[in-house]
């Protein structure tokens, strides 16, 4: 068991609050530990966000440590308190379903085989065997008021006018318990999560000392942020979904090649299992020849493999290669193609022959506000038809320009995009 751990999940900056971290560093030293985090599905799939606590639980296992994934069909049904207000209760059905769905984005993650393999985990079958009795006296007894209340969350909602319910008042019980469940069930003494959970896991480490007489360790990673201030995880269309069906795996890939010069090396830190010579080579790398986006490269190449495969990966580096010019279209398969241009702007043809004149088509997707706009911009030199640039200015789409019969690239310029799509009658 490697001592250092602890201290290299620091120098990732992936420790924001623990437990005695003496004690901790001590608790690894004479491990193997069993340790957890918990995942609730709140909605039909996890985010970029959950993959810093995914990974954390990867880099844990790697050093020698058995970690315990846990989806919480039961704390799903209450939900974790929000800043903001009340959560609406999602229907049992639906959350099952989604439990099943985040598992499977979990399991690929990590390693279920060898001296140190993985388990899943969910607690529901342990919340729903539970009276009301025995959750009052057997963990509720435990809990002070003063405290519960002290919660950042809890406190922000009471003094709020929307105030909080007791259901969602009770989730913090409900968290404490799954530590002290999967203590008595698999020995686990360590729990991690983000750092807006530092409350609940502190709820979870002081159940096991006054019910069992036991120490338990919690440490939370911070949540990530961008240098300018605005939220990680977001784009304009919305949050960056590891599900492909609802984040496709070029926006994925384009999200984090477009990160910015100052958090690359970070994100690198943070999203890669890059040691930190590799790290530091491209930070050298990126002050030296930012143009090269050395960085955002690696970053978007390795989290794109880790969530989606290399075949996805590698489509996606393809497809935004090609859609600028630095590569073939043509030689985009279709599902990569189609990846690369879902979020681009479209202008439909409905047209049996699939005809379209180009300037039509700037205006219509929108690249041009106008056809005079279109018809001056086409005239410059500045339009590209699958990157082939258009100097016909009565130039028409034929069916052979739409690539795999459905999809036609226009650019203005160097970086702006549209796609013509052909729907057949």
């Amino acid at each position: 068991m490697s001592e250092s751990i602890f201290d290299a999940l620091a120098w990732r900056g992936l420790v924001a609050q623990s437990t005695d971290a003496e004690a901790l560093r001590r608790h690894f030293a004479a491990g193997p530990v069993t340790y957890y985090c918990g995942f609730d599905p709140s909605a039909p799939s996890l985010h970029i966000g959950n993959l810093v606590q995914i990974l954390t639980l990867r880099r844990l296992q790697l050093a020698g440590n058995h970690p315990l994934a846990l989806v919480g069909g039961a704390t799903g049904l209450i939900g974790d308190p929000k800043m903001t207000g009340e959560r609406n209760l999602n229907d049992p059905d639906t959350v099952a379903a989604w439990v099943d769905r985040i598992r499977r984005q979990i399991e690929p993650l990590l390693d279920f085989e060898g001296a140190y393999a993985a388990r899943m985990v969910d607690n529901l079958d342990w919340t729903s065997q539970l009276s009301a009795i025995d959750l009052l006296r057997g963990v509720g007894k435990h809990f002070r008021l003063s405290s519960m209340l002290a919660k950042e969350t809890v406190a922000r909602r009471l003094a709020s006018d929307q105030g909080i319910s007791f259901t969602e008042f009770s989730y913090q019980v409900l968290q404490a318990l799954d530590f002290r469940e999967l203590y008595r069930r698999h020995g686990c003494t360590l729990q991690t999560g983000g750092n807006d959970q530092w409350g609940n896991l502190l709820g979870g480490v002081e159940l096991i000392r006054k019910a069992e007489g036991q120490t338990a360790h919690a440490f939370t990673t911070p949540l990530i942020t961008k240098a300018d201030g605005t939220k990680f995880g977001k784009t304009e269309t919305g949050t960056v979904w590891l599900d492909p069906a609802m984040t496709t795996p070029y926006a994925f890939y384009q999200f984090w090649l477009n990160q910015d010069d100052r958090d690359a090396p970070e994100y690198l830190k943070v999203f890669t299992f890059r040691s930190p010579d590799e790290i530091a080579e491209l930070a050298a790398a990126a002050r030296e020849r930012p143009q090269e986006r050395a960085c955002q490269k690696a970053l978007a190449w390795d989290v794109t493999v880790l969530t989606h495969g290399r075949a996805a990966a590698k489509g996606a580096a393809d497809a935004a290669a090609a859609l600028f010019g630095a590569g073939s279209l043509a030689d985009l398969d279709a599902d990569s193609l189609a990846s690369a241009v879902a979020g681009l702007p479209t202008a439909p043809v409905r047209r049996a022959d699939g005809e379209i004149s180009v300037v039509d088509a700037l205006a219509a997707s929108g690249l041009e506000k106008s056809k005079g706009a279109a018809r001056r911009t086409l005239a410059s030199g500045g339009v590209y038809l699958n990157n082939a640039k258009v100097a016909d200015p009565d130039a028409v789409l034929q069916p052979g320009d739409f690539l795999h019969g459905r999809f036609a690239v226009l650019r203005r310029g160097r970086k702006t995009l549209a796609v013509v799509e052909l729907a057949r009658l």
